[in-house]
């Protein structure tokens, strides 16, 4: 008698995150490949949650120096390795990050994407989203990156210009963010497995590999 087929395990990962946060834009290049990888041994399930580090800065942004000072209190040659460091595990994640010079508002991004998601098109954007700012250094507050980055994702700009035009998800967004943050999430990004494991987005995607595949048969058992 032959083997029955195994059915793949199914699991549901909460991805938490802001746009220009480095470490983001690495952790989900980090998981998305641990996915690619765990392909046709886990059924996965992947949703794209907000955050707002900086809800405060205006649409012009912020000097990254004078943001690190204010924020972490850290001096100019920090900043400079903290980059050097991001940027060498960006290379190991396949990504080229050059040295981020303003930091900017995220919240009409975040819109965006909720919007995205309803057409279960938002990894795509996410993805033009963090090339734009992290490869290009580009304004994510700023209309016409904003449309580019739709434009470049599949989307239909005309219909992204009505949601910017209005306070479209902005009520959605508080909602998600608020969420999160009643839950402790303090620091992104924060993975969320089944709604009850914590993984850190910083782990490479062989470390995820592993965490997600030991998951999976804990639940099996």
């Amino acid at each position: 008698m032959s083997a029955q087929p195994t059915t793949p395990a199914t699991m549901q990962i909460d991805f938490i995150s802001d746009i220009t946060c480095p470490w983001c834009a690495i952790g989900l290049a980090h998981l998305e490949r641990a996915i690619a990888r765990l392909d046709g041994e886990i059924r996965f399930t992947l949703r794209l949650q907000p955050f707002e580090l900086n809800p405060d800065i205006g649409p012009e942004g912020e000097d990254i120096l004078q943001y690190a000072a204010r924020k972490y209190d850290a001096a100019p040659p920090e900043v400079v390795a903290r980059q050097a460091l991001i940027r060498s595990r960006a290379a190991e994640a396949g990504l080229r990050f050059p040295a981020r010079k303003r930091v900017y508002n995220t919240h009409d991004a975040h819109r965006l994407l909720l919007w995205a998601e309803r057409a279960g098109r938002e990894l795509p954007l996410k993805r033009t989203l963090l090339e734009a700012y992290h490869a290009h250094g580009a304004n994510l507050a700023a209309r016409d990156v904003l449309l580019q980055a739709v434009q470049d994702a599949g989307l239909d700009t005309i219909a992204a210009r009505d949601v910017l035009d209005s306070e479209a998800y902005a009520a959605t967004l508080r909602q998600r963010v608020q969420h999160w943050r009643a839950r402790g999430v303090n620091a992104v990004p924060t993975i969320l497995i089944d709604d009850r494991t914590v993984l850190r987005g910083g782990q490479s995607a062989a470390a995820l590999e592993v965490a997600l595949r030991q998951l999976a048969l804990q639940v099996a058992a």
